[in-house]
C-alpha cells in the first residue's frame, strides 16, 4: 500500500517539474529557425537562448530562469533584478543583510 501512495505523490508531482515552463511554437518540416516571442529575435532549431524576460527558450519552450519566492521572515523584503534574473531578499531596515528564502516555485 506505500508504494502506491508513494506512486500517486510522484505522479502528481510531474506537473511542478514544468511549472515555470510553456510551450509557444511546434517545430514544422523544414523550419531551420524560429522566432522568440519576446524579443522577435530568430534562432537556429536546436539552440538555446535567454531573452530580456529572463527565461531560458529553445524553438519548442520557454522556461523562467528563476526561482520566485514565496515565503520570507516578515522582516524581509524582495526585489527581482533583471541584470541577475534573480530575486535579491534582504531586511527591509538594511538592504544590505540578506535574508533566508524559506518556499519557492520557479
Amino acid at each position: 500500500m506505500k508504494c502506491v501512495v508513494i506512486a500517486l505523490l510522484l505522479c502528481a508531482q510531474l506537473q511542478l517539474l514544468h511549472g515555470g515552463c510553456f510551450y509557444f511554437m511546434a517545430i514544422k518540416p523544414g523550419m531551420t529557425h524560429c522566432q522568440d516571442f519576446v524579443d522577435k529575435t530568430w534562432h537556429p532549431i536546436g539552440s538555446e537562448w535567454r531573452n530580456s524576460a529572463c527565461q531560458v527558450c529553445s524553438c519548442e519552450q520557454c522556461c523562467n530562469a528563476y526561482v520566485t519566492p514565496r515565503k520570507i521572515p516578515d522582516d524581509c523584503m524582495m526585489e527581482f533584478d533583471q541584470t541577475e534574473c534573480k530575486y535579491k531578499v534582504f531586511k527591509k531596515n538594511d538592504r544590505t543583510q540578506s535574508c533566508p528564502v524559506l518556499a519557492g516555485v520557479l
